[in-house]
């Protein structure tokens, strides 16, 4: 099925370390400042034309929605002025993104959703902030690693390798340009050519995100940057969607009612991939995350507006 075209208004914003992030807007936007607001924050290398933010874009703006994709540094198209780029915990980046969106609408419900590695970061805050994190209405997680090292061998093996190349081809791409830019972040005369013989995310991660972003190691970086280790301490109403069948993250190591708290619904079905969930005949229509989401957004949105949004999805 052809994805929905999204038009979308840019935004950059400066950061306070001197870098900045884009965040594009699905257009035309609503006009009312009390518009419920959505921010999804995108997976490894995605950006707002990967196939669910367009779904998930087109399908909240049609319904008068402030929607919008966050990129993270270096993913929008054009490399972000600093060393640094970023990883799947970086919640303190999270956190000044909602906030930010919090205190530009004040009136409006605030909404996130990440998907994979956004996911993870999303579930982190969350769990960080505990009742802090009350100005958002209600977050979700779609395939989200949370348990990242489980997640790094499953990629490191199999057919996933297929997948992982193509990760590697344009994470290795931005760290090298980076190195050239920024000399100093090279750890010794061999680097880059670690950098470039890097085959798999744990390779990869030991020699450029974890030492980068303040880890020791990519056991460290995976370790604590894990948003597993945090459901438990979530207080806002939260929904964390994956599939049992999911090639990259492993069943084993979903969450159970066990590792969450009460705000948290599990939702684990027996099909759906990698953030597939195709319904409908082949080759199925990719609007389910979408409708999934309005669903579990409107039973918590605290002012839901007649020709805003009902159940079925009908204005």
């Amino acid at each position: 099925m052809p994805l929905p075209r999204v038009d979308y208004r840019r935004e950059r914003w400066d950061t306070s370390d001197g870098d900045f992030i884009d965040v594009d807007f699905a257009f035309p936007e609503p006009a009312q400042a009390d518009a419920p607001v959505l921010a999804l924050f995108h997976g490894l290398e995605g950006d707002s034309q990967s196939h669910y933010a367009r779904s998930t874009m087109r399908w909240f703006a049609d319904r008068q929605w402030r929607a919008m994709v966050v990129h993270f540094r270096g993913c929008s198209g054009e490399p972000n002025r600093l060393a640094r780029a970023y990883h799947s915990g970086d919640s303190d980046e999270g956190d000044w993104i909602l906030r930010a969106l919090h205190a530009r609408w004040p009136a409006a419900g605030l909404h996130a959703v990440g998907i994979s590695l956004g996911g993870n970061m999303l579930a982190k805050w969350a769990g960080e902030q505990g009742h802090d994190a009350a100005f958002v209405t209600a977050a979700a997680s779609i395939a989200a690693p949370l348990d990242l090292a489980a997640g790094g061998v499953a990629l490191g093996r199999g057919f996933n390798m297929v997948y992982t190349r193509a990760f590697l081809a344009t994470l290795r791409r931005k760290a090298l340009g980076k190195l050239s830019e920024f000399p100093d972040i090279a750890r010794d005369v061999h680097y880059s050519a670690r950098l470039r013989a890097s085959r798999t995310l744990y390779e990869f991660d030991n020699e450029y995100t974890a030492p980068l972003h303040g880890f020791r190691d990519t056991d460290d970086y995976w370790d604590r940057a894990s948003g597993k280790r945090w459901l438990h301490a979530i207080r806002i109403p939260y929904l964390l969607l994956n599939a049992l069948n999911d090639p990259f993250v492993p069943a084993a190591s979903l969450p159970t009612t066990a590792d969450v708290s009460s705000t948290v619904e599990l939702e684990q079905p027996a099909e759906g991939g990698h953030v597939g969930f195709a319904r409908g005949p082949w080759p199925g229509r990719t609007d389910f995350i979408a409708a999934r989401l309005q669903q579990f957004f409107l039973q918590r949105e605290p002012s839901a507006k007649p020709g805003t949004l009902n159940a079925t999805g009908v204005r």
